[in-house]
Parts: structure tokens; C-alpha cells; sequence
């Protein structure tokens, strides 16, 4: 039986975590989530984010290169929320862009990242959520969760940007795009199975179909 490594990715409360839920479930197959340990940086970080934004950074880039790893050790295969790769070309970039992480500790940051990510097999499919900023900020709220509430519309949009950028230039793995804006894979079997579809389509490198409205 072949292994297959796929990556769900895309902006906060775009429904990633959900999705690998409801895969995994469908076809067998191991979620692995972003890993919940406790960054000794994030009090600093938030106290100056500029003096603290590269060592928390790297700590994160520590923890998910080693899930990364061990993942990879896995003899089943995998669905993973969120990719090292976000981790550098979307936050740790945002952080840059903003002023919050010097251009000599950006530098550093992304040699490093290059060089470590160079030692990694990428997955064999990227599965990019797409959705807009008002769907975005409408599934934030309908979840709940009281430390998003305050995320600034400015911020969800640059982050989409940012991911955009980075799926057109991603070249280590295919990529399939899914806009969101119009799917709810909870409540909709269909959708879920649409999605399903199109992710072993290309698994198995076959051309695929825009989403039906």
C-alpha cells in the first residue's frame, strides 16, 4: 500500500483543523496537528516584539521541524494541519514585514530555515484552504474562541496575501487550491466528498474540476 504525506494549509479559522478531522476519518489515514507546547519566548515576544520575534521563531521552527521528522517516521500515511514551511514564509515573514523582527535576524531566521527544510522530504500534496477575509472573520466568530476575537481585519488580510504569494511560488509539492467561501464540509457530505475526490485525483496525477457551484 502506497504512504501518502499531505499538508492542509491555509489562514487562521479557515477551517484546516476541521478538515483533517473529518479525512482522516474518511480515509483511514493518521492526523497529525499542530503540536500544543508552550513557547518560553511568547511573554517577552509580546513585551517587545522585536527584540523577542527571531528566538520565538525559532523555537516554533524547532518544535514543527521535529514533527515534521517524526511524522515522516510514521509507517502510516498522514494529513497534517499546517506545514513548517507556513511557519517561515507566512508568520515568521509577517513579522519581518511589519517591523517586528530585524533584518539581520530575518536573514538569519530564513538560512536557517532554507537549510533545515532542504533535509526534509515535502509532502506529496499541499491542499491550500482559500476563503476571504468576511468568511474568514464570520467562522472565527462562530467558533468562539475568545483570544481570536480581537484578530484585526488588516491582519487576516496580509496573511491571505502572504499566502497567496507563497502557493504561487511553492514548487516542492503540488499544489491543490479549494476556495472555501461556498463549502461547508460539516454539514455537507457532498463537499467533503468533492474535496476528497480532488485530493486523490491528484494523489494519483489526474487532472481535476473546478468545484460546482
Amino acid at each position: 500500500m502506497t504512504k501518502y504525506f499531505i499538508t492542509i494549509a491555509g489562514n487562521i479559522g479557515v477551517g484546516k483543523s476541521t478538515l483533517v478531522k473529518l479525512l482522516s476519518d474518511r480515509a483511514g489515514w493518521d492526523p497529525i496537528y499542530e503540536a500544543v507546547t508552550e513557547n518560553p519566548y511568547l511573554a517577552d515576544f509580546y513585551e517587545d516584539m522585536r527584540r523577542w520575534s527571531f528566538h520565538s521563531q525559532v523555537f516554533f521552527l524547532a518544535r514543527r521541524l521535529q514533527q515534521h521528522h517524526a511524522l515522516l517516521q510514521n509507517p502510516n500515511s498522514v494529513i497534517q494541519d499546517r506545514s513548517v514551511y507556513e511557519d517561515a514564509e507566512i508568520f515568521a515573514r509577517n513579522l519581518y514585514a511589519a517591523g517586528n523582527m530585524s533584518e539581520r535576524d530575518w536573514q538569519s531566521y530564513l538560512d536557517l530555515y532554507n537549510t533545515l527544510t532542504t533535509m526534509l522530504k515535502p509532502p506529496d500534496l499541499v491542499v491550500y484552504l482559500k476563503a476571504s477575509v468576511p468568511t474568514i472573520e464570520r467562522r472565527i466568530t462562530q467558533r468562539g474562541r475568545t483570544y481570536e476575537q480581537t484578530i484585526a481585519t488588516e491582519y487576516l488580510q496580509k496573511i491571505n496575501q502572504l499566502y497567496d504569494n507563497w502557493v504561487a511560488a511553492f514548487t516542492l509539492s503540488p499544489v491543490l487550491i479549494v476556495d472555501t467561501n461556498n463549502l461547508n464540509y460539516v454539514l455537507h457530505k457532498d463537499h467533503l466528498e468533492q474535496i476528497w475526490r480532488r485530493i486523490d485525483d491528484r494523489l494519483q496525477g489526474k487532472e481535476t474540476i473546478s468545484f460546482e457551484a
